[in-house]
């Protein structure tokens, strides 16, 4: 992928369909703290990732804690998009909720109608089906990209130990 923004990113479709796909870059980790953004938030140290170059001044969020939100369109096994933003504000201020069951995104990448399935076919990129929330949640971006990669069978396990420049090689 020649565009900087999918630099060996991992991307979490939250929406695939005759509309058009959404997802969020799991693996890009900004330099913003969720305080920083959200005011009354002022205890919340969560980090904000780069979820893609669409609507960068949006906040998104996806969760692994349905039993504390009450809220948000199940897209995984556990995981769990967006949901009632200011309960969830309630629950970050009173503690009831840890930093990994939540995940923040500033943009989103998104795909017209017909252009992912598109790009997929261009080979432009990969598709796994890593769906589990302690991975999704975890906090080691590059290992999250390497183990999706390894996942993805022999035939691509290798390109998980190519430098991040191959002409530094």
């Amino acid at each position: 992928m020649a565009d900087p923004n999918f630099k060996r990113s991992v991307i979490l479709l939250t929406e695939h369909g005759n509309d058009g796909s959404v997802g969020y870059i799991l693996n890009q980790v900004g330099s913003l703290l969720l305080k920083d953004v959200i005011q009354d938030l002022w205890a919340a140290d969560n980090q904000i990732y780069f979820g893609g170059p669409v609507a960068a001044d949006t906040i998104h969020f996806i969760h692994r804690c349905y039993d504390k939100l009450q809220s948000g369109e199940e897209i995984g096994d556990g995981i769990y998009w967006g949901g009632n933003f200011e309960t969830l504000k309630i629950l970050i201020n009173t503690n009831a909720i840890d930093e990994n069951e939540v995940k923040f995104f500033l943009g989103y990448s998104g795909w017209d109608d017909g252009q992912l399935n598109k790009e997929i076919e261009q080979n432009a990129w990969m598709v796994s089906d890593i769906s589990h929330p302690d991975i999704i949640f975890g906090n080691d971006d590059e290992k999250l990209w390497r183990d999706v990669i390894v996942n993805l069978g022999p035939k691509y396990a290798h390109i998980s130990n190519f430098p991040v420049d191959p002409s530094l090689n």
